[in-house]
């Protein structure tokens, strides 16, 4: 199982995440490849994650399972990959994707706080510019 298959199925192993939406793979994936790859493009990573935010904001992907599985596969991945290699700001952004965001739905006040809420996360991601 490659690396990424891995992470997925811990991440949708719990309860919590039993029915995340068929377009989270996908869109997950994609992200994660373009975070992972040997010479990451930082244009194209911008773009899977608005990809990913915009899904996740969005009322028919803004679900508990949804956020708490997004989460659960950043916070996974942080030991597994080099993204302390990328810009300080993306890794933030990175970060804030495996920390609040499953609270998304249950205590959208905590993640909000910790600016982690989808819509958040989007609007840092469309301001952040790659070189």
């Amino acid at each position: 199982m490659d690396d990424f298959e891995d992470l997925w199925q811990t991440a949708i192993a719990s309860e919590r995440v039993a029915t995340v939406s068929p377009e989270l793979h996908r869109l997950l994936h994609k992200a994660y490849a373009r975070l992972s790859a040997r010479q990451p493009d930082l244009r194209k990573i911008k773009q899977s994650l608005e990809e990913l935010l915009t899904f996740l904001a969005d009322p028919a992907g803004r679900t508990a399972a949804n956020c708490v599985a997004t989460d659960l596969l950043f916070a996974l991945a942080v030991p597994r990959t080099r993204w302390e290699d990328l810009p300080k700001e993306l890794s933030l952004i990175l970060d804030d994707l495996g920390g609040a965001l499953h609270d998304t739905i249950s205590a959208p006040d905590v993640a909000s706080n910790f600016e982690s809420l989808p819509e958040q996360l989007l609007v840092r991601v469309r301001q952040w510019m790659p070189n």
